[in-house]
């Protein structure tokens, strides 16, 4: 600062901001804000509506999941036993009924195996484990599984005939199905229950 400047010279005046545009914004309009915020609002319902349907679908699901661990828990365990059962079976039918008349140690063998296996379907059955209809039935690929065709002419074709492993189902699904014969050669079947065998 000089000697001949007074305090007002050497700190000149800031120069003028323009004073429009330090000024805010015209506020928005009154119902321009209610709309934004009705609609806000209706969105959020929106929001929170599919979060409710969200978590009763996951409950439901979650509900039917430990419903079928319940109820299908034993599968894997009935599977391993179904050889049991097929065992018992297969002993039975080795002993003709020849075999068993006059032989007391035969039949009274041939007895308790049959009271074994009746225990066993018993218990498969408590766990709604049961055996599929097979012989005589018509072939079902849901239930059956085809192992060969036989010519047989007292059997209308797609019936089957011989049963070589028993199959089950557990409550309402297929433990395993069951191993058969299906006739072929008999009486055509109708048109609209024809069935394909070719696999």
């Amino acid at each position: 600062m000089s000697e001949t400047q007074t305090p007002e010279q050497t700190n000149p005046a800031p120069a003028e901001a323009p004073a429009e545009a330090a000024a805010p914004a015209p506020e928005a309009q009154p119902t321009d804000k209610l709309a934004e915020l009705e609609a806000e609002v209706a969105r959020l319902k929106n929001e929170v509506l599919y979060a409710r349907a969200d978590t009763e679908n996951v409950r439901r699901r979650l509900e039917q999941q430990a419903e079928d661990r319940g109820k299908y828990a034993v599968g894997q365990f009935a599977k391993d036993v179904l050889s049991v059962a097929d065992n018992l079976r297969r002993a039975l039918d080795a002993v003709p009924p020849a075999a068993r008349e006059g032989n007391d140690i035969a039949n009274t063998l041939t007895v308790g195996v049959e009271m074994t296996e009746r225990e066993l379907l018993g218990t498969f059955e408590r766990y709604g484990i049961r055996q599929v209809g097979a012989l005589g039935a018509r072939f079902d690929p849901n239930f059956h599984q085809a192992m060969m065709e036989m010519e047989d002419t007292t059997q209308p074709e797609g019936t089957v005939v011989m049963v070589m492993q028993q199959g089950y189902q557990i409550h309402d699904r297929l433990l395993r199905p069951a191993l058969v014969a299906v006739s072929k050669g008999g009486p055509k079947t109708p048109p609209g229950e024809q069935l394909d065998t070719n696999v």
